[in-house]
């Protein structure tokens, strides 16, 4: 784990990226807040979590750091001693969370539950769409109070670096830790009042195949009947209507994504 900190103090604002190590862009997006030299007005912890990962270009060595939290300390496995000594850096400070997705090009935010950081927050990060998790949370860092994650665009790209570095500056922001950017930067951390948001429901089982797709397309609803995916001959429809989360060919390896409600937006 390697950390580095901006201003002055003990922080209460903390960012966190390469969760997972085939994830780059969160690692990439705190060394370029890194080398940027800004002038932070409240201290800020900055994270590159899982560096053996990382260097390794993997997801994770030993177990998924992102279902291994509170962790274990005496543990064999090397993402179970990490994830205690992650809790350790951001306790008590408000945090953000760096991940990227084969499902969707375009950012989004994650929650547990609609809290008083997540109303605070969201609407000022360059996000649309903020998902609620609460059923499907367990042994990730998002159960930390006041953790926020944000997927940043697909796994590997340039984009989705960019996108994080972006989203951190936003965050960053409303936290009161920066600044706000100036006209001409492409952080918008004006209010928002149009963020949707969508709560997981159930997982959608992926059957085996040699081959998968996809039809329907994420955050957009299936109606009864529909088809939204298949495997191999195999096509997928929906039984009753709603909305398609996290939904990829290959995103997981035993289901294609998530059935979603959309349960309003964030004024």
């Amino acid at each position: 784990m390697d950390v580095y900190e901006l201003g002055e103090g003990e922080p209460e604002v903390a960012v966190v990226g390469a969760i997972h190590g085939d994830e780059p862009c969160g690692a990439r997006a705190v060394r370029r807040l890194v080398d940027s030299d800004l002038d932070a007005e409240r201290p800020v912890r900055l994270i590159v979590a899982n560096e053996a990962a990382l260097d390794a270009e993997v997801r994770y060595l030993d177990a998924d750091l992102n279902r291994a939290f509170p962790g274990d300390p005496d543990s064999d496995a090397h993402e179970e001693r990490l994830a205690d000594e992650l809790l350790a850096e951001i306790e008590g400070c408000t945090t953000l969370a760096i991940h990227s997705t084969q499902s969707s090009a375009e950012p989004f935010a994650v929650i547990d539950s609609m809290d008083e950081v997540a109303r605070a927050v969201a609407p000022h990060l360059p996000v649309d769409v903020v998902i609620q998790t609460d059923a499907f949370t367990e042994g990730r860092l998002i159960e930390h109070p006041h953790t926020l994650e944000v997927e940043a665009g697909l796994q590997g790209s340039d984009a989705a670096a960019d996108n994080a570095y972006w989203l951190t500056r936003a965050f960053l922001t409303a936290t009161g830790a920066l600044p706000a950017p100036g006209a001409d930067d492409v952080v918008d951390a004006g209010g928002r009042d149009d963020v949707e948001v969508f709560r997981l429901r159930d997982r959608i089982p992926k059957p085996e195949a040699e081959e998968y797709e996809v039809f329907a397309r994420n955050f957009e609803r299936v109606e009864v009947g529909e088809a939204f995916a298949a495997a191999g001959d195999e096509q997928l429809r929906a039984d009753e209507p709603f909305y398609p989360v996290l939904l990829s060919p290959y995103g997981y390896r035993d289901q294609f994504g998530y059935v979603a409600d959309r349960v309003g937006t964030i004024e």
